[in-house]
């Protein structure tokens, strides 16, 4: 697995509650949470959450619309 999503999945196991699909937020949220010394290595790893996120928001609102129709 790449270091980026196995990073991101071992940070979200911990603290997944905290994170939103705001990018800017992700990144103070994660400097908060973890020591991560590279600037680019932070940037990707938040990115990712936030795609995560915003991936796992669209798969719940999708299911609960099959489910009502």
């Amino acid at each position: 697995m790449d270091r980026v999503k196995r990073i991101s999945m071992q940070i979200l196991e911990k603290h997944g509650n905290l994170f939103t699909t705001d990018f800017e937020k992700n990144k103070s949220i994660l400097s908060g949470v973890a020591i991560i010394r590279s600037k680019q290595l932070r940037n990707e790893i938040a990115g990712y959450i936030t795609d995560f996120i915003k991936k796992e928001g669209k798969s719940i609102s999708e299911e609960a619309s099959t489910e009502k129709g």
